[in-house]
């Protein structure tokens, strides 16, 4: 149904939706080319930076595309097949990139508290078995969701309130008994996000005690710089996820156009804004960006 309430203004709503894409798009692929043509770049902690980029393009690809079909020419069929398959494919992105950022969030701490051993503990082989484990954990929490959608009678009620099939926008619009999904959703969302939440504040709560153990303010200004980045990037993907999830669950008084509103800006601004966090906040990263836009 693309944004209910604001059908008039769709082709003005999909104007910053579509450029928000294209920046985060060119953004990530200009990082996966500088990472992936200097040798100097090849470390874990730009390996997990790669990891993140791809999924984003991946989950903004996934739902945008489609979403413009809507809001340009109006054409607002999806199969059923392809609805549960663009379910599966985006919650399983935002599952993997939560993992990823708990990774990011060891590897700082193995950085910071233990910098001697960080090439014995994190080298590139099991930062790709990380990412491989990852993957697994979301294929196997994930795949029960379609699965589930697919049980389930739909009437003659066959209209999605939103841009995209996100396993609960499907689930309201059954005639049938949804608790199983709603529960669902909850164990995913408190065993999954809240378990990597829990994992991410633990690793920066070491760091922090770590850092306040340093004698030297130029040591204490060196740590909290190389942290800043990834804290930057888990509260614009944690944070816009949170009130989404929030407001679509608790909020039965908001206007259907302002859940929409929220569960796409939960999906657009990490993707468009993480590329220029670590091209700001990362040195090395800036300098070879820098070098390489020139050189092109």
């Amino acid at each position: 149904m693309g944004i209910p309430g604001l059908e008039a203004a769709h082709i003005w709503i999909s104007i910053p939706i579509f450029l928000s894409y294209m920046i985060g798009l060119l953004g990530n692929c200009t990082l996966l080319v500088v990472v992936g043509k200097e040798q100097t770049l090849h470390k874990p902690m730009y390996l997990l930076i790669c990891m993140l980029a791809l999924v984003e393009i991946g989950v903004t690809t996934c739902v945008v595309p489609k979403a413009m079909w809507v809001f340009w020419f109006n054409l607002r069929d999806i199969i059923k097949g392809g609805c549960f398959s663009q379910t599966f494919f985006f919650h399983a992105a935002a599952v993997i990139h939560s993992a990823i950022l708990v990774t990011m969030a060891f590897d700082r701490y193995v950085a910071i508290c233990n910098p001697l051993r960080y090439t014995t503990i994190l080298s590139n082989t099991r930062i790709a078995k990380f990412g491989l484990v990852g993957l697994t954990r979301a294929v196997l929490f994930i795949l029960p969701m379609p699965l589930l959608l697919n049980r389930l009678p739909f009437c003659d009620n066959r209209i999605i309130p939103s841009t995209y099939c996100d396993h609960m926008s499907v689930a309201k619009i059954s005639c049938g008994d949804i608790t199983v999904n709603r529960m669902y959703g909850l164990v995913i969302t408190f065993l999954v996000f809240g378990f990597d939440l829990m994992l991410i504040a633990l690793s920066y709560s070491l760091i922090i005690r770590a850092v306040f153990i340093l004698s030297s303010r130029e040591a204490h200004q060196k740590a909290l710089n190389t942290c800043t980045a990834h804290v930057s990037v888990m509260l614009m993907s944690y944070l816009p996820g949170f009130v989404s999830a929030v407001t679509h669950r608790f909020g039965e008084g908001i206007a259907p156009y302002v859940h929409v509103i929220l569960a796409n800006l939960y999906f657009l601004i990490p993707p468009m804004l993480n590329p220029i966090v670590y091209g700001v906040k990362n040195k090395e990263l800036r300098d070879k960006m820098g070098k390489y836009t020139c050189r092109k």
